[in-house]
């Protein structure tokens, strides 16, 4: 796809005026085309629900959210697919109806939808799904971690203050896209590898072609297949209904009945076992006996999240994984076992003390690699200034439709004072640290939108580490206000390099951005309204995390660098000093050997990949790298299957299975949030 047609050869290059009128003329069908829909807002919103919930499920055990551009595109082309095959006649035939016919001629105008609806549809999903980024898999998990009064108490409490907070730092990064948008997509035109693609598929969807059939079908299909999956590994978790006391209620008997793992055992998937057998291969002596795979966590677990996961990750970032998990659980977790410097061979003890490791080893080759490209930094800032010097032209047809610098300033400053306010409300964060967040956080989403548009990176990582080292040194100890201070820049660098990926894509189609804007805040609001009680259903309380189930392996990143600002290295163990040395130092060699050999890159391990896997479960690297193995081997043997197939199968087994976990997860905790709410 290219980025607009060609203009005609001129003898000088064209001015940003020319670019934006030229696509204006040739490319431009938001006032042609229906777009900007009731239906596709709503149905938007409704996917962003359940994305999101996906998305807190994978976050706690990964680290990291389910890429939503391209699922989203694909989820909402099946959305409308379905609905337009089943009740979309039904619909149209009401508006026939006295009385109700306005309403529905509202809600379905037609039974066609166009490729723009599509896209808002996409862009309000995709801002609802990714939702978690404001802080329910980092920050929060951290203090919840760290200090765990500084959390409320009661699950009505939380949500009533932590709602708004996610809202306000999600919509802080909508608004600062504003200014970064003409200049980098229209004028610059950077690629935004992730928008671009969300284009191509929506084009290829909507084609009309057998194509995207099959990718539809292929995606519902594997849907199935993760919920099945995961049914059949984790529905034992429901056997409380069995004793529980509203086990009588005739409400229960209907899904009772459909607990039938119990009734054929041999359907039951397990959890984890070892790669090799339960325990029959010993890994090394280990005090009075031997200690085996599975015990460190070396194992497969009965899933494929992970390997769906893998297969659409690089084979790099993938074998990476897998040496640090060799590295860490296979050789250095047996050693300090038998030291005794690891109390116990679980994952809870052993990523307490290989974080040390990983986290350095992830900080400082994100911050050299960000300090390395501070070509990009300086470009970053000539946009805003070409941003604020601007003057509106009542004949430029651009202002018309693109977002208002009016916008801009009334969003920057409503919801900077919503975090200076609720950060000093909840967090007890003085006013003048949150100002000095929210300021910051302006100039640090100016830089991560630009490596967002050119390397497709939104660096969330270093750039929340820049604040966290900040207010380490401003407010030294004081772990809220180090944290929630980095909530601030890490929800809102998110949150605008998504919104500048879907107006990337609005840009190919010929969207009108004034109402793709207003799609995505759409979506944050119904995101917002779901991420905070599913994240506190499923983790009631800081004892959950950190463990097989929920390792929560961004939160222990958040927490280890807390931690250490808090406490000082002198207060940590000698070997997790030497391990805070050696990571660190493996974190800088790393980048600077890529760069030195830039014709080798596929030979040097991932600073990101090794971190990782010190902070989360080995079965997981093992997973991931089976899926990216796969997918290897497909795209140099079925290349044809690997580009149709690859990223909607592994899409639909990662929502499929991530959704039923969060469902069997909600319903187990259902009797005690009754509990809880009980009057």
């Amino acid at each position: 796809m290219s980025e607009t047609p060609e203009p005609a050869k001129t003898a000088h290059p064209m001015t940003p005026d020319e670019i934006e009128r030229h696509w204006f003329e040739n490319v431009y069908q938001g006032d042609k085309m229906k777009q900007f829909t009731a239906r596709a807002v709503i149905m938007g919103m409704l996917l962003g629900m359940v994305m999101v919930c996906s998305n807190v499920y994978v976050g706690l055990k990964a680290g990291w959210s389910m890429g939503v551009a391209i699922t989203s595109c694909v989820l909402a082309y099946v959305t409308f697919q379905t609905l337009q095959s089943t009740i979309g006649p039904l619909l149209v035939r009401m508006h026939k109806v006295p009385v109700i016919g306005g309403f529905f001629r509202w809600i379905w105008p037609d039974n066609h939808y166009s490729i723009l609806e599509n896209n808002c549809m996409q862009s309000t999903a995709s801002a609802g799904g990714s939702m978690t980024s404001a802080g329910l898999v980092n920050a929060i998990p951290a203090l919840m971690m760290l200090s765990a009064t500084a959390i409320p108490a009661s699950f009505g409490d939380r949500c009533m203050a932590l709602i708004p907070w996610v809202a306000v730092i999600s919509g802080l990064g909508v608004f600062l896209a504003i200014p970064t948008k003409r200049q980098m997509i229209n004028i610059e035109q950077l690629p935004f590898p992730s928008g671009k693609a969300a284009a191509t598929t929506l084009t290829a969807l909507h084609s009309g072609g057998p194509e995207a059939a099959l990718q539809a079908r292929a995606l519902g299909l594997s849907g199935l297949l993760g919920l099945a999956v995961t049914w059949l590994r984790d529905a034992g978790d429901l056997a409380f209904m069995k004793t529980a006391e509203i086990a009588s209620a005739p409400t229960w008997a209907p899904i009772r009945g459909l607990f039938w793992p119990e009734k054929a055992p041999w359907l039951k998937l397990p959890r984890i076992e070892s790669v090799w057998g339960t325990s029959w291969i010993p890994l090394v002596p280990y005090k009075d006996g031997v200690l085996h795979l599975n015990q460190v966590t070396m194992s497969l677990e009965g899933s494929l999240l992970f390997v769906a996961s893998g297969a659409i990750m690089s084979f790099r970032q993938a074998w990476s994984l897998m040496l640090g998990a060799v590295i860490n659980y296979v050789v250095l977790a047996p050693i300090f076992l038998n030291a005794g410097v690891i109390e116990s061979p679980t994952f809870r003890k052993i990523s307490s003390w290989s974080l040390w490791i990983g986290v350095p080893m992830m900080v400082t080759s994100g911050l050299l690699l960000f300090a390395l490209n501070w070509k990009s930094v300086i470009r970053a800032f000539s946009t805003i200034a070409q941003f604020m010097g601007r003057k509106a032209n009542a004949d430029d047809p651009m202002d018309k439709i693109e977002v208002p610098g009016s916008w801009f300033v009334a969003g920057y400053v409503g919801c900077g004072a919503g975090a200076v306010l609720l950060g000093h409300h909840l967090f007890h964060i003085q006013y003048w640290m949150g100002i000095i967040a929210v300021l910051a956080t302006f100039l640090l989403v100016v830089v991560s939108t630009r490596a967002t548009g050119e390397t497709d990176i939104t660096p969330v990582g270093p750039l929340s580490k820049i604040t966290q080292l900040t207010f380490g040194a401003i407010a030294p100890g004081n772990i809220p206000t180090n944290l929630m201070t980095a909530n601030i820049t890490a929800g809102a660098t998110s949150h605008a390099g998504d919104l500048l990926t879907d107006l990337k894509s609005g840009y190919l189609l010929g969207a009108n951005p004034r109402r793709q804007f207003l799609a995505q805040f759409f979506g944050v609001m119904a995101g917002s309204l779901v991420v905070v009680p599913v994240y506190f259903i499923l983790i009631p309380d800081a004892s959950a995390l950190g463990g097989e189930k929920w390792p929560a392996p961004a939160a222990l990143v958040w927490r280890g660098v807390a931690e250490l600002l808090s406490k000082g290295v002198g207060a940590l163990p000698i070997t997790a000093r030497w391990g805070l040395l050696i990571g660190s130092i493996a974190g800088i060699l790393l980048p600077l050997l890529e760069m030195r050999f830039p014709n080798q890159k596929k030979f040097i391990p991932s600073a990101t990949g090794m971190g990782l896997a010190f902070t989360i479960n080995g079965f997981n690297s093992i997973s991931m790298f089976i899926g990216a193995c796969l997918a290897l081997f497909l795209s140099k043997y079925a290349k044809d299957w690997h580009e149709r197939y690859t990223v909607p199968v592994s899409s639909g087994i990662i929502a499929g299975e991530s959704l039923m976990g969060v469902v069997i997860a909600l319903v187990t905790a259902l009797p005690n949030l009754l509990a809880v709410l009980k009057p």
